[in-house]
């Protein structure tokens, strides 16, 4: 058990054997429950058909929302960028959910993306902007730059600010890092 905790992303050897103890304690019941509700949502959560989220449904909540079309689209490598931005309460637009990003390096070119359901759903939705919401890398550049050329013809495009994380200190942050927070940077009101 220990070992199949430690195959999961952010799970040390600690951690994984914390979580195995815990487990061992809890009563049959839970434990079953548990079991059921992993294997429940490995057959069951699929993608959106629209923005290509997680969901159990053919259409996600998001999706499903009318008031969350309000002619903005912003669009994230995987879910997990997407329920970060969730977390804010801030973006009241649409998603759109590439599956990763260009790395030839890698072996994903542009075909293996959700990249043309993203330039028919702008050109058949009116979108009027689409927010680029991608890692600061070499790869998100990339697919941001890639992005900004195919879909400038039928809308506005604009990607989010990068800069200092809130509480960090000037001295320990890398070059790269305080020049995006130059360029990012806002008149104060």
């Amino acid at each position: 058990m220990i070992e199949q905790f430690e195959r999961l992303p952010g799970i040390g050897p600690r951690t994984a054997q914390r979580l195995a103890l815990h487990l061992l304690r809890q009563p049959s019941e839970q434990i079953q429950a548990f079991a059921e509700a992993l294997l429940a949502a490995r057959s069951q959560v699929g993608q959106c058909r629209r923005c290509f989220h997680l969901s159990a449904e053919e259409l996600c909540e998001i999706c499903c929302n009318e008031e969350r079309r309000n002619g903005q689209l912003c669009v994230v490598a995987d879910s997990r960028d997407l329920l970060a931005l969730e977390r804010t309460r801030e973006f009241r637009g649409g998603y759109h959910v590439l599956g990763g990003l260009i790395s030839p390096m890698d072996g994903v070119g542009p075909e293996l993306l959700q990249i043309q359901p993203l330039i028919e759903r702008v050109d058949r939705e009116g979108v009027q902007e689409v927010i680029l919401a991608l890692t600061p890398s070499v790869e998100g550049d990339t697919t941001s730059l890639y992005l900004a050329r195919l879909l400038r013809p039928f809308t506005a495009v604009s990607r989010i600010a990068y800069g200092l994380p809130v509480g960090s200190e000037l001295e320990y942050a890398d070059e790269v890092t305080l020049a995006r927070a130059m360029e990012g940077r806002r008149p104060l009101e």
